[in-house]
């Protein structure tokens, strides 16, 4: 895996540096905002980790104009703890916030599960989603828990839908808002809470194996993320249990 580390920081990049190629990834650096973009323009890499405070052009102008092209996934480093900013390095289109200081463990961590998301959900060839019980067919618009169909409307459908394709990553409110109610909702958190409230209540009325009360986990004051496919049993021991 090709990385690309950007941080003013001398000592954060040799760190960075170090403890990627010790786990054999090429690592690529850029000590300013600037330069990561020149470099993101004329190298193919895997991920980017980036620090929001950067010299110039700073890290949530990096990510805006990144995604104007490209969909690589990219892990924000930052000393920023207010909520305010990490909603909106996650609005802008990063996968992930760590803060500094940060442990080597958990980036690596948070890199495995950004580059598994970014290899798309768990569909087949027929546009399905299977998490654990859970199967949502798109093709269908049904959603499968078991043997047993799922009574969503409309807006609980495209909400699962959503929360679902981003697997793994924090989903805010805001993004919520916009994919489901449209433009005109901005602002009006409590319609998600309510249906996600509702969504919840019914996955775990149709599992009795309890997998699935807790598939949609809350991030405090930003929103939502779907718990990771490894977090489930295997069929096998589910059939046992």
């Amino acid at each position: 895996m090709k990385v690309l580390a950007v941080d003013d920081e001398p000592q954060i990049l040799r760190a960075l540096r170090a403890s990627l190629a010790a786990r054999g990834h090429e690592v690529v650096t850029a000590p300013n905002g600037e330069t990561a973009l020149d470099v993101l323009a004329t190298t193919d890499v895997d991920l980017v980790v980036l620090d929001l405070g950067l010299p110039g052009i700073d890290g949530l102008e990096v990510i805006n104009r990144l995604r104007s092209w490209s969909r690589v996934p990219v892990i924000v480093l930052s000393v920023r703890e207010a909520q305010a900013d990490k909603i909106a390095a996650l609005d802008a289109g990063a996968d992930d916030f760590v803060t500094k200081p940060f442990g080597l463990d958990e980036l690596h961590a948070r890199l495995r599960v950004a580059l598994r998301r970014a290899a798309g959900p768990g569909g087949d060839l027929d546009g399905r989603i299977v998490v654990g019980p859970l199967v949502f067919d798109a093709q269908r618009h049904e959603v499968r828990v078991g043997e047993q169909t799922l009574d969503l409307t409309p807006r609980e459908f495209e909400l699962l839908r959503v929360l679902l394709g981003e697997q793994g990553r924090i989903v805010t409110k805001g993004k919520l808002l916009r994919a489901v109610w449209g433009q005109a909702y901005q602002g009006s958190d409590s319609y998600v809470y309510v249906h996600v409230s509702q969504l919840r209540h019914k996955l775990a009325a149709a599992d009795p194996t309890g997998e699935l009360r807790d598939l949609i986990v809350t991030e405090p004051g930003i929103g939502y993320r779907v718990r990771e496919p490894e977090s489930f049993p295997p069929p096998a021991v589910r059939a046992k249990t």
